[in-house]
């Protein structure tokens, strides 16, 4: 998932690019011309767009499935992306439960596809992609391990995806 997705932003004219990124920071050193970060939960996405037309593009790793209205979340992304910006999101499928506060919702590239869709995004300009394996699944299990790749099959089997990614743009100014 991550050389993937990294390989999808790295394709993008970074330099031209106002960014926001909902928790985390993995993605302030791609060399954006803005970068802003915010928290969930201090900022729930399904509560209202932070900003309205402002940034190109918009990141939510492993957040969506911890929001408890994910329609809204990603209607709200749109709203917030000039037309022409992209949304990336990436989200668990075969992963335990995790509550940070909650943890509700998992989703198939498919049923991702058609969330992205229903929220007003053109399902002509969404790609998606998963990435995962048994051996994966199997150890998270128990407790929460680290992946090595060294230690580790990074083998894609994609009937058991751990986790599923989307990039979508918009076409269309948000209403």
């Amino acid at each position: 998932m991550d050389r993937a997705t990294a390989a999808l932003v790295r394709g993008l004219p970074c330099q031209n690019l106002d960014v926001l990124e909902i928790s985390g920071n993995k993605w302030q050193g791609f060399g954006f011309r803005s970068y802003r970060q915010v928290d969930y939960p201090a900022y729930d996405v399904s509560e209202g767009p932070l900003a309205e037309g402002a940034f190109d593009l918009v990141i939510a790793e492993q957040v969506l499935e911890h929001v408890l209205r994910p329609l809204s979340a990603v209607s709200h992304v749109r709203r917030m992306l000039k037309p022409g910006g992209a949304f990336l999101v990436t989200t668990p499928f075969l992963l335990r439960i995790h509550d940070a506060p909650v943890d509700c919702t998992r989703w198939t590239e498919t049923g991702l596809r058609f969330l992205l869709a229903d929220a007003g995004f053109d399902s002509g300009n969404i790609l998606t992609g998963s990435w995962g394996n048994r051996a994966c699944v199997r150890a998270n299990f128990r407790t929460w391990r680290r992946w090595v790749s060294w230690l580790h099959s990074l083998r894609n089997e994609p009937d058991f995806p751990v986790v599923v990614w989307a990039m979508a743009r918009n076409d269309r100014p948000g209403e």
